[in-house]
């Protein structure tokens, strides 16, 4: 099992276990400092949704620094399982649930501020979830995409600002005027 540190906030510094899943792969430290620099630092107040978990290093960075609620949504065993261990050992107050991003996303009876979704690679998933983001955003809120290519719009969504490490390209998008 691989760990990674949490960037910033009541728990910077502290290391979070990584679960040993095929294709999962945390947002790099650097990706996250810009993220978090884009966002601001403190959160406070903020409802967030990490859709695609795997290391719920985004969901976790959040609470850290100061989301009122932070949801992390996975649907591999072991990562659920490795988000419910760091979470008890953060003692952090976020909510884990197991689903499919799809059947959650349609399902879902509340708003997120900021939505983070870092999908696995190469399988369809950002033009899948697109169409249902709005289900789940507030109308002035943040959507943090994660793609193998850039990104100009998603759906009704377009970057506000972009970002590139190594194979990563990262976006913070805003609804479409």
């Amino acid at each position: 099992m691989n760990r990674i540190r949490v960037g910033g906030g009541a728990w910077r510094s502290r290391l979070i276990d990584v679960a040993d899943v095929p294709g999962l792969r945390p947002t790099p430290d650097r990706v996250r400092e810009t993220l978090f620099n884009w966002l601001g630092q403190n959160l406070d107040g903020l409802a967030c949704l990490d859709l695609f978990a795997g290391s719920g290093i985004l969901g976790f960075e959040a609470a850290s620094r100061g989301a009122a609620a932070v949801t992390l949504l996975e649907i591999d065993p072991r990562a659920h399982a490795a988000l419910r261990r760091n979470a008890r050992i953060l003692a952090a107050p976020v909510e884990i649930i197991r689903g499919d991003a799809l059947e959650f996303l349609a399902s879902a009876s509340r708003q997120f501020d900021v939505v983070f979704v870092d999908p696995p690679y190469r399988h369809g998933w950002l033009d899948r979830v697109a169409p249902l983001l709005d289900n789940v955003t507030r109308p002035d809120g943040r959507l943090y995409a994660e793609a193998e290519a850039p990104l100009t719009q998603l759906a009704g969504w377009h970057t506000l600002k972009r970002g590139r490490a190594g194979q990563v390209h990262f976006h913070l998008m805003g609804r479409a005027k």
